[in-house]
């Protein structure tokens, strides 16, 4: 099974803030803030969630670009009469 992007920008974005908040609250109060921290971070840098995979959810743009593309209609040249 291929592993498709299905987590946007703003959701990598997210993440990337909260790998960096989770890290320091690791060197805070313990390195089991390292555990989320990874799984965020490795998310973020892949682009593919196995919960949004589970669930369904999909919140990336070029995906569903792809998608309305494929799904669209396909124009046909017309040929002409000499």
């Amino acid at each position: 099974m291929p592993m498709n992007s299905n987590i946007g920008l703003a959701d990598r974005l997210i993440r990337l803030i909260l790998t960096i908040v989770f890290v320091v609250f690791g060197f805070i109060y313990g390195w089991g803030w390292f555990i989320p921290a990874a799984l965020l971070l490795i998310t973020a840098i892949t682009g593919w969630c196995c919960l949004y995979t589970l669930f369904g959810w999909n919140t990336c743009s070029t995906s569903a670009k792809t998608t309305a593309k494929s799904a669209a209609p396909k124009k046909t040249a017309k040929k002409r009469k000499k």
